[in-house]
């Protein structure tokens, strides 16, 4: 008996100008199904989805749904065939509440009587309460963290009840629990026979998640096949069409150096106007890598825009070398060997519209080398560009390219080719490896641990616990917008971060801060 497909791309081409980003693709999903889609950064996979979910339309090729053809000329169209799809970069109104941005556009927002909304916000509360996706869903966008955002995109979909669900990178900055209630989500849709593809680069979840596997490499489709016929390290192979790369272990630091920064009791005020941070002090020493773990929401973004002059904080004290940072400004910050890689790299670390060159030279474009009697020396900046992109393997058509058209790995180097130039003594980064492939993360990994190295210092804010257990000389969890518990890395388990980030407290008194 013929098999079914729910989805069936054939032949699809997409061009953006002179580059093919799909060539020739075909690709099939079953209903009750879950079906990963796996690639590189810039392999194609995302723009084949975004084609699926009516963002872009084919260059070439047909799209079947059900078995007939189908034209899908926009987010509109698809969701009128039944398909939603979670994006890795939101699609969100930051000034509308979490509620208004699920309930947006629908038939019944038309008519708005009495007790509309609240009526929709107790709908909306019932269904993140059965999936296990808390949020706040009175507060605006621009209030929430990333990982809360996230939960908002997941929340459209499962609320407007689409049998076709396309996740891109659905668990990026998902703690393992949440990743788990995800997966129990994923499947109860397989059970209503609902088709769900999903993107993303943790092959663990690939293995665990999906029924089906399909590879893109450089814009081709190279395979498809059932999960049980294969494993994580023949995946890689696939994705990057040589041997594995293999992910840079923790190695013995040095002896640790002397205290670089040091934040003493500090309170912290969020956008929402409620106390962030609370009595929170940390250390950092040089030539060592502190992790920071706990679930989104729960300090990480304000404590970071502390750390860097961006905000301000009520109460405590912040050193760095020495010096009083309490009041200084972000200039001050970065003159004092601050570097700083921010949550959202499109929203605070990168200016899309603009080229590599200029987004490169925001940190330094004051210095002499950079500027000449307050003109910019442009030969001389267009060439350093092009050394320092092809130094981190940054993959782009030409310097002038804006940023907003690479990928998100390339994205990242790019920023971390910014901050690494400027030798900085302290690094603070924040989820540095969201969204990024095998490649491109191992990459970012292995910068971490050159300016460890090298006796700088790093913070690394993450909610993937096997990045911070793979990474961190020591381990501090955060919960409720305060330390709650510290551990070397040689006694950290995953089982005791986990208390930690639930806010369960040692008793025998581990965890207390060590300087």
């Amino acid at each position: 008996m013929q098999e079914s497909f729910s989805v069936e791309m054939r032949g699809i081409v997409k061009r953006f100008e002179s580059v093919i980003a799909c060539d020739e693709v075909n690709f099939r999903a079953s209903a009750g199904e879950v079906h990963a889609l796996l690639g590189e950064n810039g392999a194609g996979k995302s723009t084949l989805m975004c084609m699926l979910s009516g963002v872009y339309q084919p260059t070439g090729g047909a799209i079947y749904l059900r078995g007939e053809q189908v034209k899908i000329r926009s987010p509109k169209d698809a969701l009128k065939q039944g398909i939603g799809m979670v994006f890795q970069s939101f699609r969100l109104v930051p000034t509308l509440t979490a509620a208004e941005n699920i309930v947006l556009g629908e038939p019944s927002s038309i008519w708005r009587g009495t007790g509309w909304m609240k009526k929709k916000q107790e709908e909306i509360e019932a269904i993140a309460t059965k999936f296990g996706l808390a949020i706040h869903v009175d507060r605006p966008i621009w209030q929430l963290s990333v990982g809360e955002q996230q939960r908002v995109e997941i929340m459209k979909t499962l609320y407007r009840g689409a049998d076709i669900i396309v996740l891109d990178e659905p668990t990026s900055v998902l703690t393992p629990g949440e990743a788990e209630l995800l997966f129990q989500t994923l499947e109860a849709m397989k059970k209503e026979g609902k088709t769900v593809i999903m993107t993303t680069h943790k092959l663990g979840e690939v293995m665990q998640a999906s029924d089906r596997i399909s590879v893109m490499r450089k814009g081709k489709m190279v395979v498809t096949m059932e999960t049980g016929e294969t494993n994580e390290r023949d995946l890689a192979k696939l994705m990057v069409g040589k041997a594995i790369i293999e992910m840079p272990h923790h190695s013995a630091m040095n002896a640790r150096g002397e205290l670089l920064l040091s934040a003493q009791e500090l309170e912290v005020i969020a956008d929402h106007g409620r106390v962030a941070c609370k009595d929170l002090s940390l250390h950092v020493h040089h030539g060592e890598i502190v992790g920071i773990a706990g679930v989104a929401g729960n300090g990480q973004k304000e404590l970071a825009e502390v750390l860097t002059g961006l905000r301000h904080p009520t109460r405590g004290s912040i050193r760095m070398a020495g010096k009083d940072m309490r009041s200084a400004s972000v200039r001050d910050f970065i003159e004092a060997g601050i570097a700083h890689i921010p949550e959202n790299r499109m929203r605070s670390g990168l200016a899309g519209s603009l080229g590599a060159a200029d987004n490169l030279l925001l940190k330094s474009y004051r210095s002499g080398k950079r500027t000449s009697l307050g003109f910019l020396r442009m030969k001389r900046n267009m060439a350093w560009s092009q050394q320092l992109i092809e130094q981190f393997d940054v993959r782009m058509p030409s310097v002038d390219t804006p940023v907003s058209r690479l990928s998100g790995g390339n994205q990242q180097k790019l920023l971390f080719a910014r901050e690494i130039h400027q030798s900085p003594k302290l690094m603070i980064a924040v989820h540095p490896t969201q969204g990024l492939d095998i490649g491109a993360a191992s990459s970012v990994h292995r910068l971490l641990f050159q300016l460890r190295n090298s006796g700088g210092g790093v913070l690394l804010i993450s909610e993937d616990l096997d990045e911070v257990l793979r990474l961190s000389d020591r381990i501090l969890v955060i919960s409720r917008g305060g330390i709650v518990g510290e551990m070397k890395r040689e006694e950290a388990t995953r089982e005791q971060i986990g208390l930690y980030m639930a806010g369960v407290r040692d008793e025998s008194g581990e965890g207390e801060e060590v300087i």
